[in-house]
């Protein structure tokens, strides 16, 4: 008796084109090797079908399905607890987004920033900074990001609130390590660790720049309140005055502090005006 031959892949390959309608051929659809696995070779090749690939691919490679649905199953259990920890992380981070900055409230006023706020345009300080000599601008950029993360869980420590400087320290170095827990430690966690001491000890020169753009970040945003809500901001300018210590901080709030004062000078001239006026 005869013994048919197997059907080649074309030919399998041309049975299923007349087996489907003519709307969804498509020559691309599926291709050879992938009709002998029964599977479409647009799709990701599941781990059980890349364990059969494998094992057919030669006789002595039998285990190597095994070992690879072993490596995937691992993969993914990896995968699935690191996306587990990121998400963890940002959620608490999501109130550094809902905290507004104590200093305002303070003063009145109305729906003031919040602490990812000022992160946020310290960050873009950073960014814009020119190039300057020995300074990494993307460490000065994670610097920014991370300096106040910590009151995620501590809240925004201001001067008012009477917590001595070395008891801040600590709470926010406590807080900072349970949301690098939550994070699932590893690199990134110490890196934002080492971030996070850099600019409390001001030991690089990024520190010290980021420092300075954060009393610059407060000014400039005083002033715009000074200006959005009619009020004299006058305490954030007087705790920053001389404190500034690399060149590009002195520039950037000697610009701020030169259009308040000339503000203020335009203000207190319209008030002189109106007196005369009044008289």
């Amino acid at each position: 008796m005869a013994v048919k031959s197997p059907l080649s892949s074309a030919s399998l390959l041309q049975i299923h084109r007349h087996s489907v309608p003519r709307s969804l051929r498509s020559r691309s659809l599926l291709s050879p090797r992938s009709l002998k696995l029964g599977i479409s070779s647009d799709a990701p090749r599941p781990l059980a079908v890349r364990a059969c690939a494998a094992s057919s691919s030669s006789d002595g490679a039998a285990s190597n399905g095994s070992v690879e649905m072993a490596d995937g199953a691992a993969a993914l259990s990896i995968s699935s607890s690191s996306a587990s920890s990121a998400i963890d992380f940002l959620t608490l981070c999501h109130r550094l987004k809902a905290t507004k900055r104590k200093g305002w409230i303070n003063h009145g006023i109305k729906g003031p920033e919040s602490i990812a706020d000022h992160m946020y345009r310290m960050a873009l300080m950073a960014l814009i900074a020119g190039d300057l000599p020995g300074v990494n601008r993307e460490r000065s950029i994670k610097i920014a990001i991370v300096h106040n993360i910590a009151e995620a869980i501590v809240g925004d420590i201001t001067p008012s609130d009477g917590v001595p400087k070395a008891e801040k320290s600590r709470r926010e170095q406590k807080a900072l390590n349970e949301m690098c827990e939550i994070l699932g430690g590893g690199l990134r966690a110490d890196e934002i660790k080492e971030l996070w001491a850099e600019y409390e000890n001001n030991a690089s020169i990024e520190a010290r720049l980021v420092k300075d753009f954060d009393k610059v970040e407060m000014i400039l945003q005083a002033l715009e309140y000074e200006m959005e809500h009619g009020k004299v901001l006058d305490e954030f300018f007087l705790s920053t005055a001389g404190k500034f210590q690399t060149d590009v901080g002195k520039s950037w709030a000697a610009e701020v502090i030169l259009r308040r004062n000339k503000r203020l000078g335009k203000q207190a001239n319209s008030s002189s005006t109106d007196d005369c006026q009044g008289n």
